[in-house]
């Protein structure tokens, strides 16, 4: 599966703010220890199994902080490691290498995490109608790529933001005085013919979303039960999405209810990072 990847432009600006807040006024370490023209070699080693994810952001680590460091990928973005395998070496100046390690090792850590756990909940939903996608529960100013490593993972991506498509949850339904009020307002005002999408927490609730015309559906923390009632009442006429209480355990028995799509806030909120480690080569 081709994955585009983040803009450059944007990883790059993300990259100098990291590397600006764990540098400072510089590395008072690595100056002093190493000379200034020493040149060096290092591989970061995967020391338990991953889905790889963030191997050119880690590289624009390096190369944000000496353009003659550069990375060159043993795995690519997409592949599985398996403990003590190779992902990557990293040649030039030693300077640079030292002072851009935990920058670099931090973010591949943290995207192939997300990258390895959603794939375990893609992994749950093979052979089932069931499309596995993010929420907006993403690290702040991480957004862009973990949004990435998810895709990386085998998951699809929910909105990327608030302009970018239209929900109406529960807190927009009691301000507006309900689902067929606030998706008659939401119509109204679309400045194009975006799906619109509401939450709903029980039956009586998607009722009054078919009725109202809703594109999509979001069937909030409902057990599998009540989705499997609600896909049956739905009869295909819109396309049903199960959020909340969501997880390895119980992902399976979601996805065999029928519901096309099943959002999991956990992929990138409470994806654990992956162990790698930067080893020079002498």
């Amino acid at each position: 599966m081709s994955v585009p990847p983040p803009d450059p432009g944007l990883v790059t600006d993300l990259v100098r703010a990291f590397l600006a807040e764990d540098v400072g006024r510089g590395d008072r370490t690595t100056e002093p220890t190493v000379t200034a023209d020493a040149m060096g070699k290092a591989r970061i080693v995967a020391r338990e199994p991953a889905v790889i994810a963030g191997i050119t952001i880690a590289a624009e680590c390096f190369s944000c902080m000496d353009r003659n460091a550069i990375l060159e990928p043993v795995s690519y973005d997409g592949s599985r490691v398996t403990e003590g395998e190779a992902v990557a070496e990293i040649h030039g100046p030693l300077r640079a290498i030292l002072t851009a390690e935990r920058t670099a090792l931090n973010l591949l850590a943290r995207l192939s995490g997300v990258a390895t756990f959603t794939n375990r909940f893609v992994t749950s939903v093979r052979d089932t109608p069931a499309k596995i996608l993010d929420t907006r529960k993403t690290t702040p100013g991480l957004r862009m790529v973990e949004k990435y490593a998810v895709r990386i993972g085998g998951g699809h991506n929910h909105r990327a933001g608030l302009y970018d498509g239209i929900l109406i949850k529960d807190n927009h339904l009691l301000a507006a005085g309900g689902i067929a009020e606030a998706i008659s307002r939401v119509r109204s005002a679309a400045r194009d013919a975006s799906p619109v999408e509401v939450e709903v927490a029980d039956l009586d609730g998607l009722r009054e979303a078919l009725d109202a015309g809703a594109d999509l559906v979001l069937l909030d923390n409902m057990s599998v039960d009540a989705v499997r009632a609600a896909v049956a009442l739905a009869s295909g006429s819109v396309v049903l999405e199960v959020s909340g209480g969501v997880n390895l355990g119980n992902v399976r028995a979601y996805a065999e209810t029928g519901v096309e799509r099943i959002s999991v806030g956990a992929l990138t909120h409470s994806a654990p990072s992956i162990d790698v480690s930067l080893e020079l080569i002498a």
